[in-house]
């Protein structure tokens, strides 16, 4: 079944453009110009995937994440935004959207970020037999490093193109997977990429403007880079950090960035 996807956004132009971008790639793509038309399409069941965004007349996107939060809480809902309310856009994560991207976002971004989103909510099994995989190799590795004296550094699967292991830390860049001490920890999407390149910099620290381009694909101002990043590492502490308040991984460094010590 091709999923459905509702696009809602008071601009005409980029309601055509992204609503192109997402057919082309396969998509079944509704549109609306209003919270209001949003809702009544939404009256026969959820979508798979919203769009939302942030300023409109009449039911803002808040509100209207709000509503879909409400009726339809297993749809995931990404944010559109602009940089002059990004600060909004995070605090629509914080209310249960799924991610957001900057206007005009990259359509090669979006369709990625589609298909990441589509899949986690499509192929939960897959997951979590992808998952026991990972947690099997690396407790046979493991093994293999405490019999095995001359391989002691040896506690990734040994596929570098697909693993990326520093420390405790395993990711599976083909399944977009966290593994760290043999436990699952999840992660969305962009929360992933932001960890990816702050392992693969480590321990070197990287900084605000690197981070969103790297993880984002986003050339922001500095102060635009420090407050979307400011709200990934927080949720990346929540995560893999014991004491967020404390961290012991994810450590700031002042006026720069953040950097991974593992």
């Amino acid at each position: 079944m091709t999923p459905s996807i509702l696009i809602v956004d008071d601009e005409e132009r980029l309601r055509i453009t992204l609503s192109r971008i997402l057919s082309k790639a396969g998509y079944n793509v509704t549109t609306a110009a209003s919270g209001e038309e949003a809702l009544n399409l939404t009256q026969a069941g959820a979508f798979e995937l919203a769009f939302i965004d942030l300023m409109m007349p009449g039911i803002g996107g808040l509100a209207l994440l709000a509503q879909f939060r409400k009726y339809y809480p297993e749809m995931p809902i990404l944010i559109l935004t602009a940089h002059a309310t990004l600060e909004s856009a995070i605090e629509a994560v914080r209310q249960g959207a799924r991610d957001y991207l900057l206007k005009p976002a990259d359509p090669q971004m979006i369709i990625q970020r589609v298909g990441e989103i589509l899949e986690e909510q499509q192929h939960p099994q897959r997951q979590r037999e992808i998952l026991s995989q990972i947690q099997s190799l690396v407790s046979e590795l493991g093994q293999v490093s405490d019999q095995e004296s001359d391989l002691p550094t040896m506690k990734a699967p040994n596929d570098p193109a697909r693993f990326l292991q520093r420390g405790p830390f395993v990711l599976d860049l083909q399944a977009r997977l966290l593994n760290m001490e043999g436990q699952h920890i999840p992660l969305s999407p962009t929360n992933f990429d932001y960890l990816v390149v702050l392992v693969r910099h480590a321990p070197q620290p990287v900084s605000y403007q690197v981070l969103v381009r790297e993880a984002q694909g986003y050339d922001v101002s500095l102060v635009e880079a420090r407050e979307m990043t400011r709200w990934r590492i927080h949720e990346l502490r929540k995560a893999i950090e014991k004491d967020s308040k404390t961290p012991k991984f994810l450590i700031t460094v002042r006026g720069n960035g953040y950097k991974l010590m593992a």
